[in-house]
């Protein structure tokens, strides 16, 4: 059973009015994520639109916030509210909701992202079954896919952006899950994504700007069920040692 099952811990925060102010003020700032590499990077514009940011999460800071990553046993991605955490992987998550990220996709994507309600999942456990060619849902606008393993060996597991949804070896580019590098995209009809089989740990924090309120709620409320439904078979499952 994940630990934890209500919510995450979180490290002090000042009220929303207070917050804001900070950001605006430009008191606060994206001291773990390197925002000039993301806006130097160049995006990719066919046959959708991606671009990959080795080191987004600066090296200093991925060993401190893995410290405090959620202890995922299982495969699937849970809501951060369904997990517990420590105060340096909160202060990452409030660095992905902060308005100077959401402006610097605007930019590099042009597109308005204002009021936009946004998701935010983590993965912790790889499955046999994970890693099946699809696109994304319809409901979500921009993906974000931050990449927590210290480093990656492994031949699977490796996240391909393809050109076609029936080859997992038409590949645009392949990225290994290390380093806290990101991988973003624009959500398209053909904006295909996959990668090959691998079991054991492999961390990934997922984050989205969504269609809408009503969409975010819905989908919550799926990881949600999903969420309590691994739970269930982890009782039933021995330890994982």
């Amino acid at each position: 059973m994940l630990p934890g099952s209500e919510r995450g811990l979180t490290a002090p925060r000042a009220s929303d009015g207070d917050e804001r102010s900070a950001w605006e003020s430009g008191l606060a700032t994206l001291h773990d994520l390197d925002l000039d590499a993301f806006r130097l990077q160049a995006l990719s514009r066919e046959p959708f639109e991606y671009l990959v940011v080795p080191q987004f999460v600066k090296r200093e800071a991925l060993a401190r916030i893995n410290a405090d990553y959620p202890r995922i046993a299982e495969r699937g991605s849970f809501p951060v509210a369904q997990v517990d955490y420590g105060p340096a992987f909160q202060t990452l998550l409030d660095q992905l909701e902060s308005p100077e990220l959401r402006e610097a996709f605007e930019e590099k994507f042009n597109i308005d992202l204002a009021g936009r309600p946004t998701t935010t999942t983590v993965r912790g456990w790889c499955g046999a079954g994970d890693g099946k060619v699809h696109t994304d849902s319809v409901s979500k606008i921009i993906t974000v896919l931050i990449y927590m393993n210290a480093a990656w060996d492994n031949s699977g597991g490796r996240l391909r952006l393809l050109r076609s949804g029936d080859d997992l070896n038409d590949i645009l580019v392949e990225v290994p899950p290390a380093g806290g590098t990101l991988l973003a995209f624009k959500r398209a009809d053909n904006s295909w994504h996959g990668h090959e089989p691998f079991v054991g740990e492999r961390r990934v924090i997922q984050f989205n700007w969504v269609t809408s309120e009503g969409n975010r709620q819905i989908a919550m409320l799926r990881h949600h069920a999903s969420a309590s439904f691994k739970r269930m078979l982890a009782m039933l499952r021995p330890v994982r040692h």
